[in-house]
């Protein structure tokens, strides 16, 4: 009889086994009741929603209705933008002056056009290129003040005990422009 006992035992025990091992091949997911919250269950950062597009393309109309709107009226205070130029990116007002250390072929008191503008901004808004602003939206003018040569440089090469000296003397053009006006034109869509 006790035979008998054991040997159904080891068979319930042997079903149980096969019935679980069975269970955890067919899902490769974890059971959520089973595994617990942890920093690695779970991502760090929060889930994102994104926005519904109409709702989005109804606001943007809004946004861009409201600038050129200020554009229009022109009830956007002091301007200022940021031009590539001379292989720099500058940051300029009306009434600025830059000096760059190039040769420009412009000739004193010649105005000239800045047609890479990269950003414009007022107190309200900012319009950003991508890359660039169009030339119908903006428009920055500066004029040639002084075109110069830099304060002297002297590259003095020496050894000692070998009775070697060699000295260059460098100056490099200047071109000083004075930024006339920024514009923008209630263009946008």
């Amino acid at each position: 009889m006790a035979a008998a006992v054991a040997r159904a035992r080891r068979a319930g025990a042997s079903l149980l086994s096969a019935v679980v091992r069975h269970q955890s091949s067919q899902s490769s997911s974890p059971q959520p009741g089973l595994v617990a919250k942890t920093s690695l269950t779970s991502p760090p950062w929060p889930e994102v929603k994104l926005p519904d597009p109409v709702e989005e393309a109804k606001y943007h109309t809004e946004v861009v209705q409201k600038v050129n709107g200020l554009i229009s009226a022109g009830h956007y205070g002091r301007l200022f933008a940021v031009v590539h130029f001379a292989s720099k990116q500058w940051k300029i007002t009306n009434e600025d002056l830059i000096m760059m250390d190039n040769v420009l072929e412009a000739e004193c008191g010649d105005r000239i056009r800045m047609e890479k503008v990269l950003l414009v901004g007022a107190d309200d808004f900012t319009l950003i290129g991508r890359p660039l602003l169009g030339k119908d939206l903006v428009r920055v003018e500066a004029t040639v003040i002084e075109k110069t040569e830099s304060w002297p440089k002297v590259n003095m090469r020496f050894w000692r005990r070998h009775n070697y000296q060699r000295k260059r003397i460098i100056a490099n053009p200047q071109t000083v422009l004075r930024i006339n006006t920024i514009e923008i034109y209630p263009c946008l869509s």
